[in-house]
């Protein structure tokens, strides 16, 4: 589902139960789309994140943790502004469009009552934050500047009047007193689906779809009514198809296993942990990708100059034949010649064509080739060692941008930390005081069906934390089998084959081998784990594993992200 307006008048209902009321005491912007306020309500601190993301634009309580930036945004300045300590009066829906307001209540410099709001645009790349003064109807400031050549219609810009989203000639459907979609359903130009969608505002592709669906199956006045009754009550379902789709109620016409959570804010959590960190990651740790392309591209050009030369190895017996030959029949070579042709012993005595130096005397020229056999066979042992050590380093690079792969944006500093302290990443100094150790962040916290709590490192450095300080010596930890992935703790020294498979779906979804359908996962005591002396981060040796296949799940991921309430 998208966020569609069903959508957001259900999680306007919501947060407006929860915040309404509530005074405003933080507000952070961890990335360019996307500002938290922190609002102190009903004695608990609520972060509430407004996103304007093109692709993945929400309102929410959100419990995934954010880094602050160290500089705030000019964004950021004018919310603190205006809006730190002001509560919020009033929170909701505009017509059951994508567009929620957030009214708040402070006081100017002077300390005259000043009435200010927040419009949430949830519009896809169209999507904006505004705050507006309410008294003069002027927008004070916006998460994206759209000027007059990118918008026609409206000036979003500070100082300019605030003009609302144009509106559509449709209708309201919690509104709707007439029943009008009685006289849709006699309509046969088009499906119910689309006239729905075009009569009535905010129905989203799948909205409208299961909508029909219930119209068509039985009394439709009853079936209307039950539907948005539904809605006074949620229950935040994640449908897991071909792929996952949310809903603020169960869709019977959605397809795949339903898992429902207790709220709205946790099961978007759950939905877009993934999708959103991963896009993220990918734009905060762009310079880091393309150290590491770079690196792993010079390695990947050194293995196949490095393959060349082992195979140009290959001739060395073949100049010691030459050399053995000549050596043999040194009074049938004449000085000055260049070429001789002599019977090769070692190949029952066919005739062999040698090249010469003219220069040297058939003696020297013996003693070259012996010369060029020696070399060549003395690079084998080094070549050897070089492709060893350089795959070494390419198996380690390629696994770093695995990790960021499968990072959330927490953890790009423990990779940045990392590829500094091997020395792949020039330390930035500020000023002669020495830059302090940044502090690994922790590893990520999931649960298992029964309680049991799991945890996942999700770069090296943490693995190394999680295995050898975090872990008692009796949990069991495991790993995708040989390829680059997080370590897995479940915190238990006797789980049940149930937790069991759930921490190895967790190593499998966290591996290179996430698209996998049959992921292999090795599993052992933490007591039975160790460090090579020297070795890099998050390497480790075992013996006496065990092993399981799994096949790792999205949805089986999202779920274990929630502790269940047992």
């Amino acid at each position: 589902m998208t966020f569609d307006g069903i959508f957001t008048h259900a999680m306007a209902d919501e947060l407006s139960t929860l915040l309404v009321g509530g005074r405003v005491n933080k507000i952070t912007q961890p990335y360019p789309n996307e500002v938290i306020l922190g609002i102190r309500a009903q004695r608990k601190n609520w972060p509430l994140l407004l996103s304007a993301h093109p692709q993945y634009a929400r309102v929410q309580i959100t419990q995934i943790p954010f880094e602050n930036p160290a500089v705030p945004t000019n964004f950021t300045m004018s919310l603190r502004k205006y809006l730190a300590a002001a509560s919020l009066q009033k929170l909701e829906q505009v017509d059951n469009d994508r567009v929620l307001h957030l009214d708040f209540a402070t006081r100017d410099e002077l300390g005259d009552d000043l009435s200010l709001r927040l419009v949430v645009e949830l519009m896809g790349r169209h999507s904006n934050i505004t705050l507006v003064n309410l008294n003069t109807g002027k927008i004070l400031d916006l998460i994206r500047h759209v000027g007059a050549d990118q918008n026609r219609y409206r000036l979003l810009m500070p100082g300019a009047q605030y003009v609302a989203p144009p509106k559509q000639d449709v209708v309201d459907p919690f509104k709707d007193d007439s029943r009008g979609y009685r006289q849709l359903m006699k309509t046969s130009d088009l499906s119910l689906e689309k006239l729905l969608q075009r009569h009535y505002q905010g129905l989203g592709r799948d909205s409208a779809q299961e909508l029909a669906t219930r119209l068509q199956n039985g009394d439709a006045d009853a079936a209307w009514d039950g539907f948005f009754e539904a809605l006074r009550q949620p229950a935040a379902t994640i449908a897991a198809g071909k792929q996952l789709q949310f809903s603020a109620i169960p869709y019977e016409t959605l397809p795949g296993a339903q898992t429902q959570y207790p709220t709205l804010s946790a099961m978007l959590d759950a939905f877009y942990a993934g999708k959103a960190e991963h896009d993220r990651v990918q734009t905060q740790g762009g310079n880091l990708i393309h150290v590491l392309k770079n690196l792993i591209d010079k390695d990947e050009k050194k293995q196949k100059k490095l393959a060349q030369t082992l195979k140009s190895t290959e001739k060395a017996d073949d100049y010691r034949i030459r050399g053995e030959v000549l050596t043999t029949y040194l009074h049938q070579v004449q000085r000055g010649e260049t070429a001789v042709t002599l019977p090769n012993f070692y190949d029952e005595e066919k005739p062999l064509t040698i090249a010469l130096s003219n220069q040297l005397s058939p003696s020297q020229n013996a003693q070259k080739y012996f010369a060029k056999y020696q070399k060549l066979r003395n690079a084998v042992a080094f070549v050897h060692e070089q492709m060893a050590k350089n795959q070494e380093e390419l198996d380690y690079l390629t696994g770093i941008m695995t990790e960021i792969e499968l990072a959330s944006p927490k953890n790009l500093a423990d990779i940045k930390t990392e590829l500094q302290q091997g020395g792949y990443l020039k330390v930035q100094k500020k000023g002669k005081k020495p830059e302090k150790r940044a502090k690994v962040s922790a590893p990520d916290e999931f649960y298992a069906s029964d309680g049991t709590r799991i945890w996942v490192g999700k770069n090296n450095l943490q693995n190394d934390q999680l295995t050898l300080r975090k872990a008692q010596k009796t949990d069991i930890w495991l790993h995708a089998k040989d390829v680059p992935g997080s370590h897995v703790i479940i915190d238990s020294a006797k789980p049940s084959e149930k937790t069991l498979l759930e921490a190895a779906t967790l190593a499998a979804y966290f591996s290179k081998n996430r698209a996998g359908s049959n992921v292999w996962v090795d599993w052992i005591e933490v007591k039975k784990i160790r460090k090579p002396n020297g070795a890099k981060p998050g390497f480790v040796v075992y013996e006496g594993q065990r092993t399981v296949a799994v096949t790792p799940e999205e949805k089986t991921v999202a779920k274990l992200r929630v502790k269940p309430t047992l």
